[in-house]
């Protein structure tokens, strides 16, 4: 089975490890494993870490503008699709993916995880020249488009600024998807209320089954379904248990909230958003991209029809995106 996956982290690991390129890595998702495991394309996130991280140190890293580290990150996005042409190319809309595909190549979709640094329409515009096709709107803190999930009521209640909703509509005439994961449950709202075009949730489960702030509650999810947007099942731990500070990544719970999804949202809402090299834990019964038919064979095994499947996998993700990219 292909599948597009909506969300990695692999680029950030590149940069902290000095990579030039994502062929081969120790971690989660290279193009080496999306090739194993059968991807079709697979979103490549530019993560925006934040200063005070602790990876900046343990990888000794010096704390450099935002601007310097995303031409970095594209730099070696850029390179990847250089030196691996014979079996990954660059997808700025639905049309590349597919083109890519009957040449026998795999697509790698650029985007930004926290906008924070696309803080104007000259920015959105110079992003969507780089080829960055999705931007996650905020990660953990309030930034210029909002507020994020929180477990502070008074902050998970706060919607977008004045900027992030002529920002969503901007997004929307670009053609870049507009990504709810990480926002506030009152950003999300504004996102339903100002987006004209379907937008995704590119790594959030259910929160009625895992109730991490990061996760979508029904009402959220019947929200994306009926603008036709999609959500990425996430393999986070976190993500995936009712206890959320267990670290096992398992396959039946991630089959689990696919069917639950499935059930309030119906067949054409659920997509894949790994969140690969974002995350640890143990076991990961699915350690790496390479292992994704494994996610594939339970489903078929565990009640999916065929047609769940496909959808899951791809279909639905591929839809989004030729209604939205360009």
């Amino acid at each position: 089975m292909k599948f597009i996956d909506m969300h990695c982290d692999t680029l950030m690991q590149a940069y902290f490890n000095d990579a030039e390129e994502c062929y081969t890595s120790n971690g989660m998702c290279d193009v080496k494993k999306m090739k194993e495991g059968g991807a079709l394309a697979q979103f490549l996130g530019i993560f925006l870490v934040q200063p005070t991280s602790a990876r900046w140190g343990k990888c000794h890293k010096p704390v450099v503008p935002d601007e310097v580290y995303l031409k970095r990150c594209v730099g070696i996005f850029n390179e990847t699709m250089k030196r691996r042409s014979d079996i990954i190319a660059p997808a700025r809309c639905a049309q590349d993916i597919l083109n890519n595909e009957k040449k026998g190549l795999m697509s790698g979709i650029l985007t930004v995880e926290d906008g924070r640094d696309a803080s104007s329409f000259e920015r959105l515009e110079m992003y969507h020249d780089w080829g960055i096709r999705l931007i996650t709107l905020t990660w953990n803190f309030k930034n210029c488009w909002g507020s994020p999930n929180s477990k502070d009521p008074a902050i998970m209640a706060e919607g977008l600024t004045d900027y992030g909703k002529e920002g969503v509509q901007k997004m929307n005439e670009l053609g870049m998807l507009v990504d709810v994961s990480h926002l506030s449950d009152g950003g999300f709202w504004d996102v339903v209320k100002y987006s004209k075009k379907p937008f995704v949730a590119s790594h959030s489960n259910a929160r009625a089954l895992a109730p991490h702030p990061r996760n979508l509650t029904d009402e959220m999810i019947r929200a994306v379904a009926e603008k036709g947007g999609c959500i990425g099942l996430n393999f986070m731990p976190e993500f995936l248990h009712e206890d959320t500070v267990s670290k096992s990544s398992r396959i039946d719970l991630m089959a689990k909230h696919a069917r639950y999804i499935i059930n309030i949202g119906g067949e054409d809402v659920l997509g894949i958003g790994t969140d690969f090299d974002g995350f640890s834990g143990s076991p990961l019964e699915i350690a790496g991209s390479h292992e994704m038919q494994k996610l594939f064979d339970y489903f078929a095994s565990h009640g999916f029809t065929s047609t769940e499947i496909e959808k899951i996998g791809y279909k639905n993700s591929l839809r989004v995106i030729s209604e939205v990219m360009k």
